[in-house]
């Protein structure tokens, strides 16, 4: 399975390129997009308001509310396998509560690095030379 990212814009502006990890790139890029998906499927699949997303997940009900405008997290997820596991996370934080809001982001970044969607993404689908060591490439 291959995940289909879209609509990230990358623009290089400065003279050097930094080097970035997989695990630094998801913590900046990744894990907001995976707090995204699983509020919006919160309210879609299973009828919560943004409000009660946000607490959920721990959150300001603004954060939600840029996400749903897509003001944040702007890269989208398009891969059904993906979304359904996101919806399952979504459903286990709603079930189970806020303890397993760690838990299951993790469970969903690790289904994106085995499945190959690592930070090639943000340089489309290849890195510039030395851009990881991270042996994802």
């Amino acid at each position: 399975m291959m995940l289909k990212i879209i609509n990230y814009k990358y623009e290089k502006n400065h003279s050097f390129f930094m080097k970035r990890t997989f695990c630094e790139y998801m913590m900046w890029n990744g894990f907001p997009v995976i707090r995204k998906k699983i509020a919006e499927s919160m309210i879609n699949d299973f009828g919560l308001s943004q409000k009660e997303a946000a607490e959920k997940l721990g959150i300001s009900s603004a954060a939600v509310c840029q996400y749903v405008l897509g003001k944040r997290a702007k890269i989208d997820i398009t891969d059904d396998n993906l979304l359904n596991e996101i919806k399952q996370s979504a459903k286990s934080i709603i079930t189970n509560g806020d303890g397993h809001i760690i838990p299951e982001t993790c469970r969903i970044c690790s289904i994106i690095r085995s499945n190959g969607a690592s930070p090639i993404f943000l340089y489309g689908g290849k890195y510039p030379d030395g851009a990881c060591n991270c042996g994802l490439e």
